[in-house]
């Protein structure tokens, strides 16, 4: 299974969020300037006792943190292409090895970044051996139909975002808006994406087309301008309240990059 190279995939929510600048390698685009660093050869966490200044310290530690997160998210997606139980334990001994002790918080970035980039979400099917398994954000199952037609990478994190972005606009968006809003992630209509391919392409010629999306024309506009709504199958696999909810669970507020909901 190819997979885009996870060095230039992990940051912070917040970055994935809103705060990504769309410029340079992918890196720029979904980790934000501290991952341009990230791939240097600090990939062992530093030690309590640095004599280095506190802010060195600090520097050397996200560095540290961005690398291994990397590296569980690479591992990570290579499970879910082979469709294989997650092991704790494996985890641990292939990724983290020296550096166990940071094991939760590396495993919230990545599995944090699988839900918002990729639309997966981590589930824990044996708590007594800490074994997961990766399922569709939201219950959507076109990540499921893009594996079997040899689409490797998920890409259902930008449908998501979609469908988040006319929830929060009252049920449409205005075409306008949503470029808008994915903007500010590093996704741009006609430019080719690092994990979406053509994104404009993917909403309106695949995913309208499978019933996610609607895609139509604003009434009485001149010059025409278009608007995004869910498509029917949207509200068969899911439900505005899972959005809600997800949009609590993500960060526990709304993600900076979406519109306030109108009145």
């Amino acid at each position: 299974m190819s997979v885009v190279p996870m060095n230039e995939l992990c940051t912070s929510e917040e970055d994935l969020q809103g705060q990504i600048q769309a410029q340079g390698p992918v890196e720029a685009q979904l980790l934000g300037a501290e991952a341009e660093d990230a791939s240097a050869p600090q990939a062992s966490f530093p030690p309590d006792s640095s004599s280095s200044a506190a802010v060195d310290a600090e520097i050397l530690f996200k560095q540290a943190v961005n690398v291994k997160t990397a590296a569980l998210l690479e591992f990570l997606l290579l499970k879910y292409g082979t469709k294989e139980p997650i092991f704790q334990a494996e985890m641990l001994n292939t990724v983290l090895r020296d550096n166990q002790a940071h094991f939760p918080l590396v495993f919230h970035k990545a599995t944090q970044c699988l839900q918002l980039a990729f639309g997966l979400d981590m589930k824990e099917v044996d708590h007594r051996e800490h074994i997961y398994v990766m399922v569709p954000t939201l219950g959507l199952t076109l990540n499921a139909e893009m594996q079997r037609d040899g689409q490797s990478i998920p890409k259902a994190g930008l449908l998501v975002t979609a469908l988040s972005l006319i929830l929060l606009a009252g049920g449409r968006v205005c075409e306008e808006e949503v470029w808008g809003a994915l903007s500010s992630m590093g996704v741009f209509a006609g430019i080719e994406h690092c994990i979406y391919g053509e994104p404009k392409e993917l909403l309106t010629q695949v995913w309208v087309p499978a019933g996610y999306l609607q895609y139509r024309q604003v009434p009485y506009s001149h010059p025409a301008r278009y608007e995004f709504l869910w498509g029917p199958r949207a509200y068969a696999e899911t439900s505005k309240q899972q959005v809600k909810d997800y949009l609590r669970r993500v960060n526990g507020r709304r993600p900076r990059f979406l519109p306030p909901r109108r009145p």
